[in-house]
C-alpha cells in the first residue's frame, strides 16, 4: 500500500459543515502494509525481498522508488486490472482527523504472484506473510505448504475471523481484537490463556503471539506454559503499523537464531517504540540497542559512532563510569585480553575503538592487518570485558574521543599520559588518562614473526 499523510493545523470549524478546517503545511508518502514490514526488516539490517501485487500506475512505481533505495528488493506484479492500494490520512496537532481509502480487491492478480513467490523462496531464511484481506493471499494455504516443504519458518500477520486457512504456519501474530473474533470472549485471564493454548493446538502452530496493547503480549508455544510480556510504558501517539513492527522483529530475530521467547521480547520492545511515532514507521537497531541499554538488559556489541554517542549519554545519565581504549587488535592474544580486563576494572562500561583496515596499513605497513576489521571487531565484541566496539578511519581516535568524552581513557604500553591522542580533551572534561602496562612477551608482531619462522 502507499500511505499518504497531510499534516496541518486546525483552529476553526467550516461554515459549510460541522467539520474542522485543516490548513495543510506538509505532505508525505510512505510505504504501508506489507511494504512497511519490509522497511522494518531493512531498518534492522535484514535483506528483505518484497513480493506483492501493485497497480501498473504511478502509485505502484512510487512505492518501488521509496523502497529500493532503503534496502528492499521489490519483486512486484504490476497489474493493469487493479490499482495500487492507497490510504490518505489527514492529521492536525498529531491527531488523525480522517482516513480516505482507495482500493479494490487484488485477487484478480494474485495468481501471477505465485511464481514470483516461489522463486524468492530459494534465497529465504524466513518468510513473512502480511495478510491485509486485500486478496493477494487468497492461496495462503498453498504458500504455507511451499514454505514447509523447504523447512522455512513462515510467520503470518492474520486477518479475518477464520484462522483455519493458516493451519500449519510457524507463528501467527493476531492482535487481541482479531484473536477475540476467532476464539470468542473471556471472563478471566485464566480463560484467555486457555483459549490461546487451544487455538495454537487447533491450528497446529509452533507458536501464537497475541498482541494486547497496553497489556503487552502473550506467547503460546508447543508443550510450554504461556509467556506473558508486560507492555513497555510510554506515551502512545499512533498505533498504526505497530503490528508490522512486531512481525518484522519476530522474523528478523528468528532468522538471526534467537529463540521464540527472545524474539517476542524484542518485538514487544519494538512495538513500544513505534507507537511513539506518527503514522507507519520503523524501528532501527540503534533504537532497540538504546532501549535495551535503558532497561539495563543489553545493548552491547558492535556500534556506529552515532549510536555510541547515544549509548554513552544514557550510561552517564545512569551514573555509570565510562572507560575507553583503542588499537588495531590484529590477531587478538592473551596480552590483549588481560589489558582489556584491567581497563574494564577502572569503570562500568568499556569502549574499544578499532582502527579500520586502511589506517592499520598506514600505521603498520602494507602487509597488515592480518585480520580484517569485521573479524577483529567481532572477536573483541565477544569478550566479557568489552561493552561496545566502534571503528574509526583516522590514524588516531582523537575526534571520536572528543565526541564521547569518556571518564577514563586507557592506553597500553610505555606512553606518557600527555602523549595519548584525545587525552587533553578527556582531562579538560574532568576525566583521567591512564597507562596500563602490557604483558611481557605478548604482542601481535611477535606472534607473526614466530609463525613466519616456523613456516620457513
Amino acid at each position: 500500500m502507499l500511505d499518504e499523510y497531510w499534516f496541518g493545523d486546525t483552529g476553526r470549524i467550516s461554515p459549510e459543515a460541522p467539520v474542522p478546517i485543516v490548513r495543510t503545511v506538509a505532505t508525505e508518502q510512505r510505504p504501508g502494509g506489507a511494504a512497511n514490514v519490509a522497511l522494518n526488516l531493512a531498518a534492522l539490517g535484514a535483506s528483505p525481498v518484497l513480493a506483492a501485487v501493485v497497480g501498473d500506475d504511478e502509485r505502484g512505481r512510487r512505492l518501488a522508488a521509496l523502497l529500493e533505495p532503503r534496502g528492499v528488493r521489490c519483486k512486484f506484479v504490476y497489474s493493469e486490472e487493479v490499482p495500487t492500494v492507497h490510504k490518505l490520512r489527514v492529521l492536525a496537532r498529531n491527531q488523525q482527523l480522517i482516513r480516505l481509502d482507495s482500493e479494490e480487491s487484488l485477487a484478480p492478480a494474485a495468481g501471477a504472484l505465485l511464481p514470483v513467490f516461489d522463486s524468492a523462496l530459494a534465497d529465504a531464511d524466513v518468510v513473512v506473510l502480511s495478510d491485509y484481506a486485500k486478496g493477494t493471499l487468497d492461496a495462503v494455504a498453498t504458500l504455507i505448504e511451499w514454505c514447509r516443504r523447504k523447512s522455512l519458518p513462515v510467520l503470518i500477520d492474520p486477518k479475518g475471523d477464520d484462522f483455519r486457512r493458516y493451519r500449519g504456519a510457524t507463528l501467527l501474530t493476531p492482535n487481541q481484537s482479531e484473536f477475540r473474533a476467532v476464539a470468542g470472549g473471556w471472563r478471566s485471564e485464566d480463560e484467555f490463556l486457555l483459549k490461546g493454548a487451544a487455538l495454537r493446538a487447533e491450528l497446529d502452530l509452533d507458536a501464537l503471539l497475541v498482541t494486547r496493547g497496553e497489556r503487552g503480549m502473550a506467547l503460546f508455544q508447543r508443550e510450554r506454559a504461556p509467556s506473558l510480556l508486560e507492555a513497555e510504558a510510554r506515551e502512545v501517539f499512533d498505533v498504526t503499523g505497530a503490528g508490522d513492527t512486531v512481525i518484522a522483529l519476530m522474523g528478523a530475530a528468528l532468522a538471526a537464531g534467537l529463540a521464540l521467547e527472545e524474539a517476542a521480547e524484542l518485538a514487544n520492545l519494538g512495538a513500544g517504540l513505534v507507537v511513539g511515532k506518527i503514522g507507519v514507521a520503523t524501528v532501527s537497531r540503534a533504537e532497540l540497542r538504546l532501549a535495551l541499554h535503558r532497561r539495563g538488559s543489553g545493548g552491547r556489541g558492535l556500534v556506529t559512532a552515532d549510536e555510541l554517542v547515544e549509548l554513552v549519554t544514557e550510561a552517564k545519565r545512569r551514573g555509570e563510569r565510562i572507560v575507553m581504549t583503542n588499537g588495531c587488535f590484529d590477531i587478538l592474544h592473551a596480552g590483549h585480553v588481560a589489558y582489556l580486563e584491567e581497563a574494564k576494572s577502572l569503570g562500568n562500561r568499556l569502549i574499544v575503538a578499532v582502527n579500520d583496515d586502511d589506517s592499520v596499513r598506514r600505521l603498520k605497513g602494507a602487509s597488515r592487518p592480518i585480520t580484517r576489521l569485521e573479524d577483529r571487531m567481532a572477536v573483541l565484541a565477544g569478550l566479557a570485558a568489552v561493552d561496545w566496539v566502534v571503528p574509526f578511519s583516522e590514524d588516531t581516535p582523537a575526534a571520536l574521543i572528543e565526541r564521547l568524552l569518556p571518564d577514563v581513557l586507557v592506553k597500553g604500553g610505555d606512553y606518557r599520559p600527555e602523549e595519548i591522542a584525545g587525552g587533553d580533551a578527556v582531562v579538560r572534561n574532568g576525566g583521567e588518562v591512564r597507562v596500563v602496562s602490557l604483558k611481557a612477551g605478548r604482542s601481535t608482531s611477535a606472534m607473526i614473526e614466530s609463525i613466519l619462522r616456523s613456516s620457513s
